[in-house]
């Protein structure tokens, strides 16, 4: 590995042990260069063959881990969702994908996972999202989707009863 100080083209591993609960392996490394000898981390993560993507037009593009992590961050914007639950709620969702052994995914079965992970996260979160996906119109749509919240809670969310005042 180049040393992003200098540049030179070969730094040895001074380090290696586990982070983000055995997700990533972080590397300390130290360049060999004898004028720079500098220490930095690396950190290795396992990357996946994703299948393409099938959009509702029917165009395909290539899944982008990136663009998943930005949904649900907007999702989770100002919510007590730290960044460790989004990256596990990332790779939970990749799992889920790579499980099918398909040629291609479509993009509703991956709203759907993410609305599964959401769900899990931070319920408010979760209608964001859904309001978004779904297209809501009115505040009626808004009321069915938290009754729906209501009458098949999660573990997660059996403590959490949402009232609305006037939808009686």
């Amino acid at each position: 590995m180049h040393c992003p100080f200098c540049g030179y083209n070969d730094t040895r591993v001074v380090d290696s042990r586990l982070a983000n609960e055995g997700e990533q392996i972080r590397r300390r490394r130290e360049c060999l260069s004898e004028s720079c000898k500098e220490r930095f981390s690396t950190y290795e993560v396992a990357t996946f063959n994703m299948p393409p993507v099938t959009k509702s037009t029917g165009d395909k593009q290539a899944f982008d881990s990136h663009k998943l992590r930005a949904g649900l961050m907007r999702a989770t914007e100002k919510r007590p969702v730290d960044a460790k639950a989004i990256d596990s709620a990332v790779l939970h969702i990749q799992k889920r994908i790579l499980e099918h052994d398909k040629v291609a995914v479509k993009s509703s079965q991956i709203a759907e996972y993410v609305m599964e992970q959401l769900r899990k996260l931070d319920e408010v979160a979760f209608i964001r999202f859904v309001s978004v996906y779904k297209n809501f119109n009115d505040i009626g749509e808004f009321i069915e989707a938290i009754e729906g919240l209501e009458n098949s809670p999660t573990p997660e969310l059996k403590k959490c009863q949402i009232k609305i005042p006037g939808a009686d």
